[in-house]
This record gives C-alpha cells, sequence and structure tokens, in this order.
C-alpha cells in the first residue's frame, strides 16, 4: 500500500524545526504589518504597555492589562489568516465565505470589548476612585 504523500516540513525536527518555525512566524508578523488594522492595534498596543505597567498594582493586574493587548492581536492574526484563506478560494460573493469572514471580524470585535473593559476597569480603580 502507498502511505500518503508527507508534508516535507512535517519532517524536521529539534532546533532545525523550531528556527523554520520562527522564520515563518516573523514571515506571518511581516504579513501582517500590511494589514492596516493590525498596524494601528499593534502601535497602540505599545503606547499602552507602558500605561498598562503604570496602572497594574502587581503581577497579575499587568498580566491580565498587557495579556487583553495580546489577545487583540492574535485574534486580528487569525482572522487576517481566515481572511486570506476565504479570498484565495475565490473572490466571489459566497454565503459561507461572508459568513466566516463575519465570524473573524466579531471575534476581533469581543476580543477589543474584553480589552476595553479590562482597560476601563483598571482606569476607573486607579485614576477615578
Amino acid at each position: 500500500m502507498d502511505s500518503p504523500p508527507v508534508n516535507p516540513q512535517k519532517q524536521r525536527r529539534g532546533l532545525n524545526r523550531i528556527l523554520h518555525a520562527a522564520g515563518y512566524s516573523v514571515q506571518g508578523l511581516r504579513a501582517a504589518w500590511h494589514e492596516t488594522a493590525f498596524r494601528q492595534e499593534f502601535v497602540l498596543s505599545l503606547i499602552l504597555l507602558p500605561v498598562g505597567l503604570w496602572l497594574a498594582n502587581n503581577w497579575i493586574e499587568a498580566a491580565l492589562l498587557l495579556g487583553s493587548l495580546m489577545l487583540v492581536l492574535i485574534v486580528e492574526l487569525l482572522n487576517t489568516g481566515i481572511e486570506s484563506a476565504i479570498d484565495r478560494v475565490g473572490l466571489e460573493w459566497h454565503d459561507l465565505s461572508k459568513r466566516a469572514k463575519d465570524m473573524g471580524s466579531a471575534a476581533v470585535l469581543l476580543s477589543l470589548l474584553l480589552c476595553v473593559g479590562i482597560w476601563g476597569n483598571a482606569v476607573w480603580h486607579k485614576v477615578l476612585s
């Protein structure tokens, strides 16, 4: 019996696999930089990073504040990946393509709302109370 073809990338092991995976990740971040939404969220995250460290009273609060920023970037990357895969299949309108893109967009919205809620609560407790 013939075995199914194996992706040569899956043959890598050890440090070789880690180095190639890191290279692919860097390529993904470079590609994401060309997306306006990712760029805006990334720059805002850089601006908010020191503010988050100032707002936080302990490492747990810092992790929540900075983690919520990271979550927005992660979800934006996944949404861009979904949109790119859908566009690769075809640019014509299809209900399932629209649904997939809308769900990706909704995921970004929810991550942004979570981030705003966490940051709003932190500002409220540090500055306004």
